[in-house]
């Protein structure tokens, strides 16, 4: 004969109704975890532990967005573009041409600085179709070795960066634009014979016999601000529409240094990755 047992009746009763709670709250868990949040490249890349970038030239890269991102973007006047980060991949130099052979672009070695020749955190605003660029990492002083070991030193910038803009950005979007290439060096700069613009000696050599060469001299000695103009192309490749970042490649052509008015400048065409956001004006708040 079976007595009936009341706290057992209970115990029983709280088993049920806790594994069904439970199994309520880990359905909850579940849910959750699996429903796809914002993510921007830029704060992923920006999450880095700096052991895991110190020495490695990771800071150099831009964010990348995945190659399946085919979205599209519309754009408006007070819209704003932020993060901008160009990477040099690889640098041309257009060497002079001879009797048998015609000017070319030749491919170049980075030897200064190796990590650090991104141009990035650039910034500007949209109105009437027109980018213009405010500010940020604008420029980076790059030498690059030709296969003749010609050293040929340029400042790669977007500084003064304009482009107009279509009115949506998409996968194939290319878009066009000038920039502002300013002296490579500035004029307090001494070179080996103590010459510079501001300071040192104005020359080097005795006086010059009539019949000299007196405007090379003057070019080597009397140093002036050179500062060129570029042309840069933007080729967008991908679009995340929910995070509005575009990710694409560029490609820039700007003179070379002039040591200040003693050269010719060479064209350094400048190949690389691209990166930029888009910030709305009915958003200025996006955390960035």
């Amino acid at each position: 004969m079976t007595l009936f047992n009341p706290s057992q009746n209970f115990i029983a009763t709280l088993i049920m109704r806790i594994r069904s709670f439970l199994a309520f709250v880990i359905s909850l868990c579940l849910t959750f975890a699996f429903v796809p949040l914002k993510s921007y490249a830029f704060s992923e890349r920006g999450n880095a532990q700096f052991t895991d970038v110190v020495n490695t030239g990771k800071a150099n890269d831009c964010p990348t967005l995945d190659s399946s991102l085919v979205g599209s973007i519309s754009l408006g006047n007070g819209d704003s573009l932020k993060g901008i980060c160009m990477h040099p991949t690889e640098v041309f130099v257009k060497v002079p041409g001879t009797k048998r052979k015609a000017a070319e672009f030749v491919p170049t070695k980075i030897i200064s600085p190796r990590n650090n020749t991104t141009v990035t955190e650039i910034y500007g605003n949209v109105d009437s179709g027109k980018f213009t660029e405010k500010g940020g990492i604008d420029f980076q002083l790059i030498t690059v070795l030709t296969p003749g070991g010609l050293e040929v030193p340029f400042a790669f910038s977007a500084k003064e960066l304009t482009a107009n803009l279509p009115s949506t950005i998409e996968p194939g979007t290319v878009v066009s634009g000038s920039t502002f290439t300013p002296n490579y060096r500035t004029g307090d700069f001494l070179d080996p014979k103590a010459r510079a613009k501001n300071t040192g000696v104005e020359y080097a050599q005795g006086l010059v016999a009539l019949g000299g060469d007196d405007e090379e001299l003057a070019k080597e000695n009397i140093k002036v601000d050179v500062n060129g103009a570029g042309v840069i192309t933007l080729s967008i490749n991908n679009v995340d529409s929910d995070t509005d970042e575009f990710a694409g490649t560029f490609e820039a052509i700007q003179p070379s240094d002039t040591d200040m008015g003693s050269k010719d400048p060479l064209d350094v065409k400048i190949v690389g990755e691209l990166y930029l956001s888009l910030i709305h004006i009915s958003e200025p708040t996006r955390p960035y």
